[in-house]
């Protein structure tokens, strides 16, 4: 028999000429399934805490920016004519609120945003100047009688809100993926739910009296409420605030006179307060911490979820004396 009209030979070339035509065809119609693939969503974020909520739920449905990145801090943030451009690209930006973005409504203003805007602290209850923790250092800044303290996000029953808030904005904005936002959130919450229960066992074994934390600026007040921890700072709220002179020696007085070992400045803060203040207690500044931002990507706070596993580790450390 011909080798050509072998049956294993015709065999293998009609198994050749299908699978040129297959190729063929998926060749052909390839752009066509690019086509009806849409494009991500673009999504602006205030700061660079928000942007990796966002990004947890978005996953590669979204493409996030954000405006106040890892290191920088968005109290004192000034808007470029770049960033007015991509929020007015955007089909969504998420911000803090609470009077966290002072700058944000004048941002959209200037950037003619005809996009969702989500406020992921809606729901939130807030921490009024009325209602914060007891602080018995003189001179230091005081808010507005309905000026909220903004960094709710310390405490992570709250960021539990805030995640699901993201993925109703991203479900109203983009629909035919909402069951993957939906399913995100989900799996991320459960971390977060496991994130809360490691820092409460955290604090377990720390005596009550002993939970006392020096810090730059007052970012922790959600933080303090949830866990049991009591915080004081020379500054107020806000960064740009100053603190007093009579502030700041009733709080050196307060270390001395209750032993307070835990001194810390925060990444976004200028380090010589502390210093100083270290200087005059004899109390060691035990490191960083991070509140209102993310460190970068090499650093210990790259994501919000190692951001709070740090502090705690620094801080129930630090009052231990390790």
């Amino acid at each position: 028999m011909p080798l050509s009209n072998h049956p294993a030979t015709s065999f293998t070339a009609r198994c050749r000429t299908a699978l040129a035509c297959l190729g063929l065809s998926l060749t052909l119609l390839s752009p066509t399934l690019r086509a009806q693939t849409p494009p991500p969503v673009k999504a602006v974020a205030s700061f660079s805490i928000l942007g990796d909520l966002v990004r947890q739920v978005g996953g590669e449905r979204v493409a996030v920016e954000v405006l106040v990145g890892a290191g920088s801090d968005a109290h004192v943030f000034q808007p470029t004519p770049a960033q007015a451009r991509l929020v007015g690209q955007a089909q969504i930006v998420f911000s803090n609120g609470l009077g966290f973005e002072g700058w944000m409504s004048r941002l959209l203003n200037t950037a003619s945003y005809q996009g969702r805007h989500v406020v992921v602290s809606h729901g939130i209850q807030p921490i009024h100047n009325e209602e914060d923790q007891e602080q018995p250092v003189e001179g230091r800044h005081k808010h507005g009688h309905d000026e909220a303290d903004p960094h709710a996000w310390q405490n992570v029953t709250n960021t539990i809100l805030y995640v699901r808030n993201i993925a109703k904005g991203l479900c109203q904005a983009d629909a035919g993926a909402c069951d993957s936002y939906q399913k995100n959130a989900a799996t991320y919450i459960g971390k977060l739910r496991t994130l809360d229960a490691e820092i409460r066992a955290s604090w377990a074994s720390i005596p009550a009296p002993l939970r006392k934390v020096i810090t730059s600026h007052d970012a922790f007040g959600y933080y303090a409420q949830a866990y049991g921890v009591k915080f004081l700072a020379p500054q107020g709220v806000n960064t740009d605030s100053e603190a007093s002179a009579k502030g700041v020696a009733t709080l050196v007085r307060q270390i001395r006179k209750e032993q307070i070992k835990a001194l810390f400045v925060e990444s976004i803060s200028d380090p010589r307060l502390i210093a100083q203040i270290g200087r005059e207690t004899g109390v060691r500044p035990a490191g960083a911490l991070y509140s209102d931002s993310l460190s970068d990507a090499s650093g210990p706070a790259a994501t919000y979820v190692t951001m709070m596993r740090a502090n705690t580790t620094a801080l129930t450390q630090a009052i231990r004396g390790h």
